[in-house]
């Protein structure tokens, strides 16, 4: 063993102890050492993505996927400022993300003084932008604050945690650390409710004869409790974030339907609803205007959560998990539900698919063609486009937490990049990823990233010539005036041969399932064009609430 080390090769070190096996990001001048040292080592492979922006959002997605911890490395001052919206990005999905990046000389921070890449202050741009910042001021400190910064961004609520070393520090060497030896993969222990909010709960819900779980992000990793309480008689409706906690053609699950109006009107006959890990944000509650059941109780492991968009009658601070565990443990014997429920959250989850279906028009089937084409257990990843935020998040069934990944801040251009570090947490299951052609185009060079790594992901374009989302705000709330919306756009074909990726085109609905069959069936990337021109217009009723003209339903 050396005497002493770089501290760049304690960054690997720690890295790869703390159990990371893939990381992703871009190479630079203020970068390098960490990144010498991770290929000198060959113990975690590293993805040169084409922009830093693209590979935080790899690394957001493979912590999603794999529910482990992403590593991303940046250069300073522009290239972390390139990194900043996939930060805000993976901190409002709660996606455990460790940020890696540089700075110029110790010293010279804040002088104003170096030629390169120095700006005013990154550290306090990072903790705008994170869940927490810090930066490392002497070599010694590099191990405490590395293992520290995975375990917070680790710790619920998960995020997104960025440590700046300057240059000088990642070349510094240190004597060996012996505590690197023992280093084991960061685990934080799950937040435990308090046995006594846990009884005012169970005596709550004991006298409740139709009660519905609402479930969030924050208890994607409670399926077995979940399946305690359902199997009790509890009834369970997702956010978008949350989908597929219970499967998706479980028949006790209202999917994520919870805005359309047939599920509204079932929430007035619930007597009793449970919210555990849920920002109940604006899109899932028509900006709080979504009248939720009278009696509620919320669980989260964030304080700030409590009365946070609507009042509940008790609070409990707390892991999902173990917090409805709890509840199903108390309430043996005690539960009497109404014997029509079942049938009634059946009736209603019927209707709810029926209502979207219509109003969806022939984009409906379009849904079904790509779900009889795509496998059972595939990852759904999505950029923001009109049949994304339509029938992507809620029409077409996922079956497990993971398999759902799409911009929770709806942020265009993310959908290729979230596909592509998909993959490297996939364990062999197919990855299809819904674009627009906008988003598409907007971070493009990310398709050389899936070229030289040889993902096995499908990318499915939808082509309606523009920012068709925009075109139809402005048909709705402007008088039809579209201005700045149409793209000047190359042929997809010929983009994807100078790629070198299989291309095929469906311009019916007729073409859609052979067309993504054959794309599936390639042992790589592929890419398919759905020209949604040919399949007609999108139906301004399919529009998600926020931005659909507020007409009555006739």
């Amino acid at each position: 063993m050396s005497e002493t080390i770089a501290v760049g090769d304690v960054v690997a070190a720690v890295l790869a102890r703390s159990g990371v096996e893939v990381a992703f990001g871009v190479i630079s001048i203020h970068n390098m050492p960490m990144l010498d040292a991770i290929g000198r080592g060959n113990a975690i492979r590293f993805v040169p993505a084409r922009g830093e922006a693209g590979a935080a959002n790899m690394a957001d997605a493979y912590a999603r996927v794999g529910g482990r911890l992403g590593v991303v490395f940046t250069s300073t001052g522009p290239g972390a400022g390139n990194a900043a919206g996939s930060l805000l990005e993976a901190r409002m999905a709660g996606s455990p993300l460790l940020h890696l990046t540089g700075n110029v000389p110790l010293a010279m921070i804040g002088a104003g003084r170096y030629p390169v890449h120095d700006v005013p202050d990154q550290l306090a741009m990072l903790k705008s932008v994170s869940k927490a910042a810090y930066r490392v001021e002497a070599p010694e400190a590099a191990l405490d604050v590395l293992t520290r910064a995975a375990t917070e961004a680790l710790t619920p609520p998960m995020g997104p945690v960025s440590v700046e070393l300057p240059i000088d520090v990642q070349k510094a060497s240190v004597p060996y650390p012996e505590a690197l030896e023992t280093l084991a993969p960061p685990a934080p222990p799950p937040l435990a409710p308090e046995a006594a909010a846990l009884d005012a709960l169970a005596d709550m819900a004991a006298g409740a004869r139709r009660p519905l779980l609402w479930l969030g992000n924050g208890a994607r990793h409670a399926r077995a409790a979940v399946m305690r309480l359902v199997d009790l008689g509890f009834g369970v409706v997702t956010s978008i974030h949350g989908r597929a906690v219970l499967p998706e053609d479980h028949p006790m699950t209202l999917g994520a339907f919870g805005v359309v109006a047939a599920v509204e009107a079932f929430y007035d006959t619930v007597d009793l609803m449970v919210i555990a890990g849920s920002r109940l944000r604006g899109h899932e509650t028509r900006d709080q205007a979504l009248a939720l059941p009278a009696r509620r109780c919320r669980i989260d492991v964030d304080p700030a959560a409590e009365g946070r968009g609507y009042a509940c009658d008790l609070f409990v601070r707390g892991d999902a998990a173990l917090a409805l565990s709890g509840l199903a443990e108390r309430l043996g014997g005690r539960l009497d539900v109404d014997p029509a429920f079942a049938a009634d959250l059946a009736a209603t989850r019927t209707a709810a698919i029926a209502q979207y279906r219509e109003d969806l028009g022939v984009y409906a089937e379009l849904c079904d063609r790509v779900r009889a084409a795509v496998p059972r257990d595939a990852v759904w990843a999505r950029d923001i486009t009109l049949c994304n935020s339509s029938w992507g998040n809620r029409l077409f069934p996922v079956y497990e937490p993971g398999d759902s990944v799409y911009s929770v801040l709806a942020a265009i251009g993310q959908g290729m990049q979230m596909g592509i570090g998909a993959c490297f947490a996939a364990n062999g299951r197919k990855v299809v990823t819904m674009c627009g052609d906008g988003g598409f185009f907007l971070n493009v060079a990310e398709l050389w990233t899936a070229v030289q790594e040889n993902v096995d992901i499908t990318l499915m374009v939808m082509n309606d010539s523009g920012y068709g989302v925009i075109r139809m705000i402005q048909d709705a709330f402007y008088d039809g005036r579209h201005y700045y919306t149409d793209l000047a756009m190359p042929d997809l074909g010929e983009f994807a041969a100078a790629a070198r990726v299989p291309f095929w085109r469906a311009a019916s609905l007729g073409e859609v399932t052979g067309a993504l069959e054959a794309a599936l069936a390639v042992d790589g990337p592929a890419l398919v064009e759905v020209d949604m021109a040919a399949l007609g217009p999108f139906p301004e009723t399919a529009l998600p609430p926020s931005i659909r003209p507020q007409t009555p339903r006739q």
